[in-house]
């Protein structure tokens, strides 16, 4: 087991910073998955742990060593590739087989690394074959195996060598959602047997989710936040994690601060701040920590999905004094469709959470979680109260959790 640290680490490809200035210490015997959308430096951050990609700036460290000039093949790292990488014309056996004799290695029982011999080759690859379900596809090749067959010989050629890290770059991505899931399982199952540092580069949060012991969110070159799953989930550093993380995201929402909470689109709720009365801010809450209601948020429903358990319910916000109006009887309201003519939508925009310079941008789409079926058909209007102690708050120009 060995320890990864990142210190002001930079990358550029000509004019443009794939990583810039990361600085992150991954401890010993740690399972760290970096997470973030496409094209925000995690697989280039995974590329220098291996050598595979040059450093511009900073120091890389394994053990406390500086690996920046390092020969790949002398960092004590394995790696799995997204398209596993093996060999069409060997057989399963050779597969797994062929870093041990590509390289030396440390033998059972301690010692130099050293090449192995035949008998002991042979010890490693029954142990992995074992270890992964693979002992009765040793003698097929590649092409005769299922998709999560052939990540199973990747990972089982990876841990043959005792790799000091062990390197994972996007490995569950090219199979189906019941393949990924059954994969998740076995690969948490296998860090809890043999131990070891993991650094798992991902763009799917379940993953993350699931798997790590702390996980790196990036964007744009740029650490966001670093924490187990519960800290990224229960408390996001800033507005893009707190869009990124969940499944449905954090309902992000503008807001007004009040003395005794905030105001979001003419709703008064209940919040803890030391912001001056009137200083706009954005009002972050959770899907399931929004509860139907007869006040609160106003908002009119978009779209209902039923998924047997639960319900997701995607609306706009409105205004609550039109809804008010329009309830009264002071508007226009269509009674079959539930449509309240005089509810004005706030907001003009539907920010993309994986785009952290919109931190900035106006906010009205909202989406709720709800146990079993709801009856809220498309244009009705309906209200809806945060849970106590649910709403959270961040600042209005930086995005940055308050």
């Amino acid at each position: 087991m060995s320890t990864v640290r990142f210190d002001q680490v930079t990358k550029r490809f000509g004019k443009t910073t794939a990583v810039d200035a990361m600085s992150l210490d991954i401890v010993e015997g740690e399972f760290m998955v970096l997470l973030g959308p496409s094209g925000c430096g995690k697989s280039t951050a995974l590329r220098m742990i291996a050598g595979l990609e040059s450093i511009t700036e900073g120091a890389l460290s394994i053990d406390g060593e500086v690996v920046n000039h390092v020969d790949p093949r002398k960092r004590g790292i394995a790696m799995v590739f997204q398209s596993y990488a093996l060999y069409p014309n060997l057989t399963v056996r050779k597969n797994i087989e062929s870093p041990l004799k590509a390289k030396d290695v440390p033998p059972d029982g301690g010692g130099d690394p050293r090449r192995l011999s035949s008998e002991e080759r042979d010890a490693r690859v029954i142990e992995a074959a074992r270890m992964l379900d693979l002992e009765d596809y040793l003698d097929r090749k590649p092409g005769a195996l299922s998709g999560g067959q052939r990540q199973r010989v990747a990972l089982a050629r990876a841990i043959v060598a005792r790799a000091k890290v062990l390197l994972m770059d996007e490995p569950l991505s090219n199979l189906d959602a019941k393949l990924r899931a059954q994969t998740r399982a076995e690969l948490i199952d296998l860090h809890e047997r043999l131990g070891g540092t993991v650094v798992y580069v991902t763009h799917d949060q379940i993953e993350a989710m699931t798997m790590a012991d702390r996980v790196a969110i990036m964007a744009n070159g740029a650490l966001h936040q670093v924490g187990t799953p519960d800290d990224v989930y229960d408390r996001p550093a800033n507005t893009f994690v707190a869009g990124f993380i969940g499944t449905p995201p954090m309902n992000l929402m503008d807001g007004v601060a009040t003395s005794d909470g905030v105001e979001v689109a003419g709703a008064k709720l209940d919040a803890t701040h030391q912001l001056e009365a009137g200083a706009p801010v954005v009002v972050g809450i959770r899907p399931e920590h929004l509860v139907l209601s007869d006040d609160g948020l106003a908002m009119e429903v978009k779209a209902v999905e039923w998924l047997g358990y639960e319900s997701l319910i995607t609306a706009d916000l409105v205004d609550v004094g039109a809804a008010q109006r329009s309830a009264r009887g002071d508007g226009d309201t269509n009674e079959d469709s539930g449509t309240i003519g005089t509810a004005s939508l706030v907001g003009d925009a539907v920010v993309d959470a994986n785009d952290p310079e919109q931190v900035g941008a106006t906010r009205r789409r909202v989406i709720l979680r709800a146990n079993g079926r709801v009856d809220a058909r498309n244009g009705k209007i309906i209200r809806a109260t945060p849970q106590a102690g649910a709403v959270q708050l961040f600042d209005a120009d930086t995005g940055v959790h308050l």
